[in-house]
């Protein structure tokens, strides 16, 4: 026996498959040490593949590393190249401090972000 649905029947089978719209905002861990940077470099190309722009939430960063830092000065002349917006979101103090000491600002776009925001 076949069974078919009737269009009632697909307009919920249709709701049932349907996905809410994700948020792709990729999220820094607390700790952003090297042993973290792999999964970081994954998710920073995934970001990039899947439509280009890059969202990063730094908002619960408490320290970052040099490899860290290093995978988000190359996505975000990645981005540029390409192209893409490149956004670090509400960074966190300890994020801006390491940043700023390591003189990196301007290399993940950070100083331009504080000029469009305020």
């Amino acid at each position: 026996m076949i069974s078919t649905l009737s269009p009632p029947d697909m307009a919920l089978a249709a709701t049932a498959d349907a996905k809410p719209p994700e948020d792709r905002t990729l999220i820094l861990p607390g700790q952003c040490t090297t042993v973290h940077a792999q999964d970081i470099g994954v998710r920073l190309v995934l970001a990039a593949d899947f439509d280009g722009d890059i969202v990063i939430d730094a908002s619960g960063v408490e320290s970052i590393g040099h490899a860290t830092l290093q995978l988000l000065v190359a996505a975000h002349a990645d981005a540029i190249a390409n192209g893409h917006s490149f956004t670090i979101a509400a960074p966190s103090p300890a994020f801006v401090e390491r940043v700023t000491a390591c003189r990196l600002a301007d290399a993940i776009g950070l100083d331009n972000q504080k000029e469009i925001h305020s």
